[in-house]
């Protein structure tokens, strides 16, 4: 870090300790009188902020200067406002309208509270209640309500979660590289992808922040930052239960109990379970696969130590252990092999035919069973203080991640891959200091330090294995040494492997108030990265033999390898964001930033040629951001919002998944694109139109390609050409749809009384479409997806307090649809799908004290 910068942060500091502090403080109630916890204070004119507590108490630094304004606002309340003068009696007592027309919406993607309508971020926020009455209880259902966000699953460790099309690989995860959006979970990043298809516990609220947010967040997020902020626990008691039944033996169950210990201490305890039943049959053991089997817990201590530190200690554990994530066959494409080498033809010749020819039969004979043993897990402590006009926060937490999976990578009946099981042991420790406050009447911002360490280690070792069928798939040429028996039976590679990573950084955003309305927004990122991974990959098994024809024939399948690599890189990233307000209703920015992924490694062996392993691909070089964006935020009435966002992101070297002809190289590996380009426009708005009815929507035109690929890998049918490397220049990225979008509403009666409670009887609906996309990192003509319609709805009754219950249903015109297609191992011609749920439906029951 350079003494320019270290100055820069001294002074901030040193800024915020010399101002002198007023506490002004007050209790903030509803229209009768009962406390409102989370209601935000705001002094006008200035970025200092404060929150009630559970019983509705507040502490804000005040200005010296009188007179000024207060701004009181809370969700479903009317904001009132309020001169503080020398008379002003203290400490205040304030009462907020009920105004069911108004929904202002409050993030921490500041880290600070602020109205996500007045901040120079393109945002995406769903509430808690939004995620709980949607259904929408994981990640892959919450991109249903998000257009911009995609997620890809072919099991919980090979997920991509993707922000405008941008993030991680596309298809098959290597774990030698980081995600480019940021997942948090109550200020904690979660290093693992497969974080992501973990059931929601206790959600307050989810925050999706678009585009590079690196001066914000302590991990550097060039594509956006997945934020979950979870229920906090209250001094006043409080419990939630709740149970779910639904067809394919569908049950899930929820409870959250929170209250205080003593006076400075509460607690809140939050459980969630879901089960169903398998849907796609394997005709080979005659049941019922890819089931659910989720269960998680979280317990949170938060001790007020003094009116201005507050400490926050919380454990969670989550498991799911489903015979789940198996693929069906959804097609078979003409490679440019010799015949003998189609896939049509191999099974022919190994007289077998496929249970079916359509996928949405849902019916599979694969003989390896399916497992996908998933524990993500850990500990953290948060500490907020509050010193000067902000908060200090410092985040400690570590975290645990274990994967003992089984998978049928040929995804047929025939014994090919017998066995391929990549079960892997994952620690995190993180820790992150940031100030986030007012500097001076004009000068705010955050400023922080950020450290993550990882170890990844096979446990004990990676396995794959073939059986009796696996000559016929491997067989390049028409010798009958092909046909000796035993050869490639129970040949297999068992591989050992560490990954040591540590990430470190300094960061920070200034927000200068050059004008009234008129807000400058600098941000500055250091960077430094170091990766180190050890590979060790052994053969055993097959054919015992000396004949070096034989042993050349086993070669062709796999390979022991060894290599041991290290890779380090430091960088200096930043923004500027120029905010103006011309007036209340309008909020206008505009953003130019340039970012960094770190470095990458594989972690998955890599490819060979005439048998030597290329060992330079074992590095991969970082990504080099730059993005444009221009937004405008408008609220052109009191109660409906409207927001347009244009943005161009270009990437150097983009790190990208290939995959590879060779059954060793597990999970593809890792190359660089010259460059890639996204742009796009983003849509989203929202209107009530009473207190009995709302509306939303959302739509986004994506457009990604690369710009230059010069050495990519040949798609699936052009497996077998020449060259096996292909100028894919032009073509288009995968994942992205070029439109997608959201569409939503909610109408309700007017209060009413059902079995004792007092609430509403509502009707909503909400549908998300997306058009085709590419499933290829090469584009490829058979490994594209059809654009789908989902239309989803519920109907019930919604209690302030009590009973709530409602009906359900989801896909209700229970469309068919991909959401991922993978070629098999080999690139014999089939390609496999990752389906869509079809038509569920079900009730819900929740009971709140």
């Amino acid at each position: 870090m350079t003494k320019t910068l270290q100055l820069i942060i001294a002074f901030l500091f040193i800024g915020s300790f010399a101002i002198a502090q007023n506490d002004l403080k007050g209790t903030v109630k509803d229209n009768q009188g009962l406390p409102l916890p989370g209601a935000i204070i705001l002094i006008k004119g200035t970025n200092a902020t404060a929150a009630t507590d559970a019983d509705g108490n507040f502490s804000i630094e005040a200005p010296n200067v009188l007179p000024y304004f207060l701004q009181i606002s809370a969700t479903g309340f009317k904001t009132q406002e309020l001169q503080i003068t020398a008379s002003t009696p203290t400490p205040l007592n304030l009462s907020l309208a009920v105004d069911e027309l108004l929904d202002e919406v409050v993030v921490t993607s500041r880290r600070r509270k602020e109205v996500a309508q007045e901040i120079p971020i393109p945002i995406s926020v769903v509430g808690g209640s939004q995620v709980e009455n949607s259904g929408s209880f994981n990640v892959n259902r919450v991109k249903e309500l998000v257009p911009t966000v995609q997620l890809y699953s072919s099991n919980p460790r090979n997920t991509t979660l993707n922000i405008r099309g941008l993030g991680s690989t596309f298809g098959l995860t290597n774990d030698g590289i980081d995600p480019g959006v940021g997942f948090y979970v109550d200020g904690v990043y979660y290093a693992r992808p497969a974080a992501t298809t973990l059931d929601f516990i206790d959600i307050e609220q989810i925050e999706v922040s678009r585009g590079p947010q690196g001066t914000l967040f302590g991990k550097n997020t060039t594509a956006g930052a997945f934020n979950i902020t979870t229920r906090a626990p209250r001094f006043q008691p409080g419990a939630n239960f709740e149970v779910s039944y639904g067809n394919y033996g569908y049950i899930q169950a929820k409870a959250s109990v929170t209250g205080p210990i003593t006076k400075k201490l509460a607690a809140r305890a939050s459980f969630s379970g879901t089960q169903r039943d398998g849907l796609i049959y394997n005709v080979k053991s005659q049941k019922y696969i890819n089931d659910l089997n989720n269960l998680g817990g979280r317990i949170q201590l938060l001790y007020n130590l003094t009116d201005n530190i507050r400490l926050t200690l919380a454990g969670d554990a989550s498991r799911q252990n489903p015979e789940g994530y198996a693929q069906v066959i959804a097609g078979v494409a003409p490679t440019q092999r010799p015949a003998y080498r189609q896939f049509n033809q191999i099974i022919a010749d190994l007289n077998y035919t496929l249970p079916s020819q359509n996928p949405f039969d849902r019916k599979v004979d694969q003989d390896t069973p399916w497992r996908s043993g998933n524990e993500l897990g850990g500990v953290s402590l948060n500490a907020d203080i509050k010193i000067g006009k902000g908060t200090l926060t410092s985040t400690t937490a570590w975290r645990y991640w274990n994967w003992d999976p089984s998978n049928d990578r040929d995804f047929t009946g025939l014994p090919v891959l017998r066995l391929s099981q990549a079960t892997s042991k994952h620690q995190q420790w993180s820790q992150e200091v940031r100030y986030a406050g007012e500097f001076s009447s004009r000068l705010s911002g955050v400023v922080g330090v950020f450290a993550l360490g990882q170890r990844l280690v096979t446990d004990p070792y990676h396995i794959e294995e073939s059986g009796a069928a696996q000559w016929r798939f491997s067989q390049n040429s028409t010798s009958n040494l092909w046909q000796t028996p035993g050869l490639l039976d129970g040949y297999g590679i068992k591989t050992k492997s560490w990954l040591n990573t540590f990430s470190g950084a300094v960061f920070g955003q200034l927000d200068w108030a050059i004008a009234k309305n008129l807000h400058l927004l600098p941000g500055l990122r250091y960077n430094y990265d170091f990766k180190e991974v050890d590979f060790n990959r052994q053969t055993y098994g097959g054919l015992q033999t000396t004949d070096p024809a034989l042993i050349a024939l086993k070669r062709v399948v796999y390979t022991d390898q060894y290599y041991h690599a290290k890779a380090e890189n430091t960088n200096f990233s930043g923004q500027v964001t120029l905010a103006y307000k011309p007036i209340k209703q309008i909020n206008t920015f505009a953003t130019y930033s340039n970012s960094y992924k770190p470095v990458g490694v594989n972690l998955g062996g890599l490819p060979t040629a005439n048998g030597d392993v290329l060992t330079d691909l074992a590095k991969v070089k970082p990504e080099y951001v730059t993005h444009v964006e221009f937004g405008i935020k408008t609220n052109p009435t009191s109660n409906t919002t409207l927001n347009l966002v244009v943005f161009n992101t270009s990437i150097k070297d983009y790190q990208t998944q290939v995959q590879t002809a060779e059954v060793g190289v597990n999970r593809g590996y890792l190359a660089n694109a010259e460059k890639v380009r996204v742009q796009g426009i983003e849509l989203d708005g929202s209107i009530r139109v009473s207190q009995n009815l709302a509306f939303n929507a959302a739509a986004a035109y994506t457009d990604g390609k690369y710009v230059s690929f010069k050495n990519a890998p040949v798609p699936l049918e052009e497996t077998g050409a020449p060259n096996a490397f292909k100028d894919v220049s032009g073509g288009r990225l995968p994942g992205i749809s070029k439109w997608a979008g959201s569409v939503g509403g909610e109408v309700n009666t007017n209060e009413s009384k059902l079995l004792g409670n007092t609430g509403r009887f509502f009707l909503g609906v909400d549908s998300y479409f997306r058009s085709e996309y590419s499933s290829s990192a090469s584009p490829s003509k058979y490994l594209n997806i059809d654009g789908y319609t989902l239309l989803n709805a519920r109907l019930g009754f919604k209690a302030t307090s009590g009973l709530t219950f409602f009906v359900w249903g989801r896909n209700i015109l229970d469309k068919d649809y991909f959401e991922q297609l993978l070629p098999a191992a080999g690139n014999a011609g089939q390609y496999a799908g990752v389906l869509g749920d079809p038509r569920t439906y079900g009730v819900t029951l929740r009971y709140s004290l």
